[in-house]
């Protein structure tokens, strides 16, 4: 079994603040057990209302954020997986990534797809999308690792592309924004895409009073296995690959499936 962990926290327009909070719940989930850690969208800096300090505070890929990410990777022995503000191709407008981030550099990382245009936001105003890609996917302990950021969940085909990529897990770093039935969407939808892709589903969002909290780990049955509340904290979940094998003998819905995604 691996030892997954989901650390919920509010990062802030201070970058050297948020990677202290970072180390401090890695050294935790690290002391629970965990070898994966996720933390939220946005996780390098965040802003309410977004402006242009974000274009100011992005940063490369193999830039200063993901070393130090990488530094608190090699002391804990995990795998820290962070949404980063990357820098974007026009110079005005940032993207919003993940990365996957080990004592050796970054595993993996993912462009969001889907913007936050949406609930009287715009999300686009500001970020790039991220480019249509294989998934980029990484591997610890015979468990594979895929990627999706907060508002991809309401787009069921990102799951299916991770599942069909190989992925038994799906991390979720995500900034779900607080309003009318916004946690029972949440909830809902970080439940379904476990079930519906048999896969664990480990989704790390802020807490109140911008984000819904309620960071969770759910098994490929939709069971919620681990979670927290409102607080600033860590959430471990032991996850087995042989219970990935298990639900889809009994359940082969992905095999069943007579549609493939295509891009548009």
């Amino acid at each position: 079994m691996t030892a997954v962990a989901v650390a919920q926290f509010a990062p802030a327009a201070d970058t050297e603040a948020n990677l202290e909070v970072i180390a401090q719940l890695a050294s935790t989930a690290a002391q629970r057990g965990a070898r994966v850690v996720v933390f939220p969208e946005y996780s390098s800096y965040f802003v309410d209302l977004f402006d242009e300090s974000l274009a100011a505070h992005a940063q490369e890929v193999d830039g200063p954020f993901t070393s130090a990410l990488a530094r608190i990777a090699a002391e804990h022995g995990l795998v820290v997986v962070a949404g980063l503000l990357e820098r974007g191709g026009d110079g005005r407008r940032v993207r919003n990534t993940v990365v996957a981030v080990a004592a050796d550099g970054v595993r993996a990382r993912y462009r969001k797809l889907h913007l936050y245009d949406a609930f009287g936001q715009r999300e686009s105003d500001w970020v790039e999308p991220g480019e249509l890609a294989e998934p980029e996917t990484f591997e610890v302990e015979g468990l594979r690792f895929g990627l999706m950021t907060c508002y991809d969940l309401r787009f069921p085909e990102v799951g299916r592309l991770l599942a069909d990529a190989g992925a038994d897990v799906f991390l979720v770093p995500a900034e779900w924004v607080r309003g009318p039935l916004k946690e029972h969407h949440w909830r809902t939808l970080v439940h379904a895409r476990a079930i519906e892709n048999t896969v664990f589903v480990a989704a790390a969002d802020h807490p109140p009073p911008l984000g819904v909290g309620a960071s969770m780990i759910v098994d490929p049955q939709g069971v919620e296995i681990a979670a927290v509340g409102t607080a600033t904290d860590v959430a471990v979940a032991h996850l087995d690959q042989a219970a990935v094998e298990r639900v889809r003998r009994v359940n082969p819905a992905l095999a069943l499936r007579r549609f493939r995604v295509t891009a548009r």
